[in-house]
């Protein structure tokens, strides 16, 4: 590869500009073309999803489209971003013991026991190992500069949360699916505004759209022999390179001094980080709130869920996901509009507008009900 990028040099090639577009192609088309084979390989052994009460599906359909969105993402991101493997040791070792408890969960479905330590040793390979993590609050509750140990554990539990909330939203049709896009987006710009040391995250993050779109090809495709799910392979993996992208851009704004590597500072750095994956945040605070309020586990599964309530007012899965998509957009606009002023003024607008969607399907399906 280096060879390659000598000869581009020479040239006169911009090498960055090839490492994207030929990351996006290759993530795609390795997508695009693996999944038919799973497809065909999940029917023949009945490795499908079964109905259950979180579904929204009334047919078993195969939910192994996380393998092909691995299997993208680790062979271009080994070739077109390879200096984030060499930043990062064990990011790619992290992104195999996903796939290995993921593949399973959603073959024999694991103890929840069992994958939350998988996810606690896969964070914490990150956190510690690579050391991306969460050093300071930027002022939020008046927190600036963490502790080592504090910045450890906040960080590995951040990680485990965004995990799990993103598996919580891959309830329909094209939500994960499309979040995850709109969220790699929207890292990949401001990662790309941020200079040319940042480029190696700026081609993760298009090889993320790439495969994410192939795959939607497919969740979306109106027909059944087609159609498939990315399971909890596809959404654990895709929640933990959220949750990594999103920790590496906060981190950015810290001044860590390091030599060649140029400042910024922007003091709401977190809430926007939060505003860009405000769904899964909000979406897992609500349903946890209700579960207590209702006196039943937060573990509990039911439709409460943010997709659930959309599906609740007769729309279909691409419609929900879109109405959900363009309005948490909208909270990342005014997080991007905002933010210079106070972060924690910042943050709890974000928390408000991202409260306000998810009680807004419930308010009107009231309204509704109360006209007829």
């Amino acid at each position: 590869m280096k060879n390659f990028e000598l000869f581009l040099t020479q040239s006169g090639i911009p090498i960055f500009y090839v490492k994207i577009g030929l990351g996006f192609i290759f993530s795609f088309l390795i997508t695009f073309f693996s999944i038919p084979t799973i497809v065909k390989i999940s029917r023949r052994k009945n490795l499908m999803d079964e109905p259950g009460i979180r579904s929204s599906h009334l047919r078993k359909i195969p939910n192994l489209g996380g393998i092909a969105i691995f299997y993208s993402i680790g062979i271009c991101a080994s070739v077109f971003a390879y200096e984030l493997f060499d930043l990062y040791k064990f990011l790619f070792a992290s992104l195999v013991i996903l796939l290995y408890i993921g593949v399973m969960d959603d073959i024999v479905v694991m103890r929840a026991y069992k994958k939350l330590v998988a996810q606690i040793i896969v964070s914490s390979l990150v956190v510690i190992g690579s050391d991306i993590r969460i050093r300071s609050l930027f002022g939020i509750f008046g927190v600036y500069e963490l502790n080592y140990v504090v910045s450890i554990i906040f960080s590995i539990v951040t990680f485990i949360i965004l995990i799990n909330a993103f598996n919580l939203i891959d309830g329909i049709d094209g939500l994960a699916g499309g979040y995850s896009i709109i969220c790699s987006a929207l890292f990949g710009i401001s990662y790309y505004r941020l200079g040319e040391y940042n480029y190696p995250l700026v081609v993760l993050s298009v090889i993320i759209i790439g495969a994410v779109l192939a795959f939607l090809y497919y969740n979306l495709s109106h027909y059944r022999t087609n159609k498939i799910f990315m399971g909890d392979t596809g959404s654990m993996l895709l929640g933990f390179l959220l949750a990594f992208t999103s920790v590496c851009f906060i981190d950015i704004f810290i001044d860590k001094a390091l030599p060649n590597v140029p400042r910024y500072h922007l003091q709401s750095a977190p809430a926007v980080a939060v505003a860009i994956l405000i769904l899964p945040i909000v979406d897992t605070l609500n349903v946890i709130i209700v579960r207590i309020i209702n006196k039943r586990s937060p573990f509990d599964a039911d439709k409460n869920h943010i997709h659930h309530k959309l599906l609740k007012l007769n729309l279909t899965h691409r419609r929900s996901s879109f109405y959900i998509i363009i309005y948490y957009l909208f909270i990342v606009t005014v997080a991007y509009y905002f933010r210079h002023i106070n972060v924690n003024l910042l943050l709890i607008i974000i928390l408000i507008l991202g409260f306000i969607g998810a009680y807004l399907p419930d308010f009107i399906y009231r309204l509704r009900n109360n006209n007829n």
